[in-house]
């Protein structure tokens, strides 16, 4: 039992040191090698990585838009601050928020918690009510900014996959999301780019690749507290 117990112990922090590791490992890749392609089978991690990941009361006011077409995406560069990654990448992946969160997106979401979950409707009604309640009085702006902190949650999930994964990456803010919206048909769906993810393999001569991490010392980014100042000495 007791080795058992150690076995599974040791096993656990081996995987932790490969997080940090892996953690350790990526970088803004800067150049992709547009030779080598994700398999199928790691294109799919990512997607379920995405659906797994945490959002504000489970809702999940996001999707993820991907695409695997050189020449959209030779045409995504122009619209992103003429970054090359977009067109070397093996795929550009686009997180985007819904356009309308309302009643109706509220009442789905529980419909389909009723339809996984089996919870009687009269357990689920409550907290659903309170939901469209208080996003009725929200200002549309508020709503909007909400959903935005959603997106950068899973941005958060899909870097720390990639990393664990082996994939490079490079998280990006600076691009025209009418531009893309137009041109990938998003608004049709409902949809408004946020932020966007290009995914693949470094370049060899990708130099960024060999740069030492820059980060601030630990004792400078983490604040441990022990004891609230109302409990005094």
């Amino acid at each position: 039992m007791v080795k058992g117990l150690l076995k599974f112990t040791r096993s656990k922090v081996k995987q932790r040191m490969k997080t940090i590791d892996a953690l350790e490992w990526r970088y803004a890749t800067k150049k992709f090698d547009d030779n080598k392609i994700l398999s199928d089978s790691k294109v799919e991690i990512l997607k379920k990585s995405f659906n797994l990941t945490a959002t504000s009361y489970g809702l999940q006011p996001i999707k993820l838009a991907i695409v695997k077409d050189k020449k959209i995406q030779s045409q995504l560069v122009e619209y992103t601050m003429n970054q090359k990654q977009v067109a070397s990448a093996s795929h550009v992946l686009i997180l985007c928020i819904e356009r309308k969160v309302d009643k109706l997106f509220i009442e789905n979401y529980f419909s389909h918690v009723h339809k996984i979950r089996s919870t009687p409707k009269e357990i689920l009604n409550p907290f659903k009510d309170f939901l469209i309640g208080d996003f009725e009085k929200k200002p549309p702006e508020e709503i909007y900014d909400w959903a935005i902190n959603q997106a950068y949650l899973a941005m958060g999930t899909l870097l720390t996959v990639c990393a664990t994964e082996g994939i490079d990456a490079c998280p990006m803010e600076g691009f025209e999301p009418e531009k893309y919206d137009e041109l990938l048909g998003l608004k049709e769906l409902n949809l408004k780019s946020v932020l966007v993810l290009p995914v693949g393999y470094r370049a060899v001569e990708d130099t960024f690749k060999d740069f030492k991490k820059v980060r601030k010392p630990l004792d400078d980014v983490i604040i441990e507290i022990k004891k609230t100042a109302s409990q005094g000495n």
